[in-house]
């Protein structure tokens, strides 16, 4: 795709809507819409590269109460003709039709190349790639199993929604330190990943989220992997405007 004169592309990750619960979060979702108005003049496309939500799974007829502001935003967007992508994060890994049906919005379950004036880009949430968190990688499978999501469907709303909304604030991601810790730009094991995939085809950017910090790293000699930060803390988010990517700070 060619970006035209003016127009960019930006990227965003790791807002986690409703934790610790969903008035605690309603001033970060209120910050975050307030982004989306202010790039809405010049966006050509918006990348959200999940764990939009702390918790979301679709059931055939009902979806989790509540975001109307931020789901009203992105509906505005897209009908407006801004490309938007969505990627799932592992908190709401559960996603399925609703985006796609309800806002036109595509949504994927693994990373996705795209080139953007002749610029490469790898694009995704990060869960589960590079080496280690084997625990976290068996439970994506039990999760992502059509047999758990089959069951959990049984679970009435009130009560499944519930208890898995309990269980995410408890996710270290949320209500940890470790994950808020720099490992180093050599141990840092999603820059690790995208040095092992320039092994196989050259990207010039590595675009990920899921590690909550802002990071720029090189990791070839024309290819960088920058990982978004998030909504609680940072305020982060990226930007290529056709020639270059960035990470910048929103300060409503």
């Amino acid at each position: 795709m060619h970006i035209p004169q003016g127009k960019k592309i930006y990227f965003s990750s790791d807002n986690h809507l409703g934790a610790p619960t969903q008035a605690e979060s309603l001033p970060r979702e209120k910050i975050f819409v307030k982004w989306l108005d202010s790039i809405k003049h010049d966006a050509e496309v918006i990348f959200l590269l999940g764990d939009l939500f702390d918790f979301w799974f679709e059931y055939k007829t009902v979806v989790p109460k509540g975001f109307v502001r931020v789901l009203g935003k992105l509906a505005e967007l897209r009908d407006s003709g801004i490309q938007i992508h969505f990627f799932v994060g592992n908190h709401d890994l559960w996603m399925h039709d609703y985006f796609e049906n309800e806002l036109n919005i595509p949504v994927y379950h693994e990373p996705k190349e795209f080139t953007f004036n002749e610029k490469t880009f790898f694009v995704g949430h990060g869960d589960g790639k590079g080496p280690g968190d084997k625990g976290y990688k068996r439970m994506k499978k039990v999760f992502t199993n059509p047999l758990s999501k089959w069951l959990f469907s049984w679970v009435h709303p009130d009560i499944g929604v519930r208890v898995a909304q309990h269980l995410s604030v408890k996710n270290k991601l949320i209500s940890g330190d470790e994950d808020k810790q720099f490992l180093g730009e050599e141990n840092e094991w999603l820059a690790q990943y995208s040095k092992r995939k320039l092994q196989t085809k050259h990207y010039d950017y590595f675009i990920f989220g899921h590690r909550h910090l802002p990071m720029k790293i090189k990791v070839g000699t024309n290819s960088t992997y920058f990982n978004l930060g998030d909504w609680i803390n940072h305020y982060t988010y990226g930007v290529f405007d056709g020639e270059k990517f960035e990470l910048k700070t929103f300060t409503p």
